[in-house]
């Protein structure tokens, strides 16, 4: 479901990345394909330093269909950023690929917090959030930082997810406990 990034996986993802459903809540939006290869080469080298973690999202036949990011990484907390082709929308992909990506990041590696902002008038991607009961709603309880991604207005709400809130969520769904 998950692979390190290459540039081999540019042409599919730069396609779906296009559509200006998908390209207006990208982080790194680019207006031509030769942009989108080199934004995803900084992107590997910011992992070869420790300041990014960045994977693809595949399909079931291992087709790239989107991208997944830890960026920002200081102190053990970072921001995740993720995006899907609008043809695999409501399909269980994003919850599937946070999962992955949540378990490799707090289990892999030495990450402890991880912080999501998402515009407020994003209602697909706050209801799909949401979903997942790891994901706690953090404006009041993370001030600084939710003063930090809103200082010029108010347009994003923050979430985050605690390593010791998703462990935990994590054994419970493999033993058929409710969290």
């Amino acid at each position: 479901m998950l692979k390190q990034r290459d540039l081999h996986e540019c042409h599919s993802l730069y396609h779906f990345m296009m559509d200006p459903v998908v390209s207006s809540y990208v982080r790194y939006p680019c207006q031509s394909y030769e942009e989108y290869v080199f934004v995803t080469q900084q992107l590997i080298a910011e992992e070869e330093l420790g300041t990014c973690i960045s994977r693809t999202i595949l399909n079931e036949v291992g087709h790239p269909i989107g991208t997944i990011d830890l960026y920002n990484i200081v102190q053990q907390t970072g921001f995740l950023a993720t995006w899907i082709g609008t043809p695999y929308f409501g399909k269980g992909y994003n919850q599937r690929a946070k999962e992955a990506f949540l378990a490799e990041l707090f289990l892999e590696h030495d990450i402890e917090t991880i912080y999501l902002k998402i515009r407020t008038q994003n209602i697909r991607s706050k209801k799909a959030v949401e979903k997942l009961p790891y994901v706690q709603l953090a404006n009041a309880r993370n001030e600084q930082v939710y003063q930090s991604i809103n200082h010029t207005q108010q347009i994003y709400d923050l979430y985050c997810v605690e390593r010791s809130s998703f462990v935990e969520s994590s054994v419970g769904m493999q033993h058929g406990i409710a969290t």
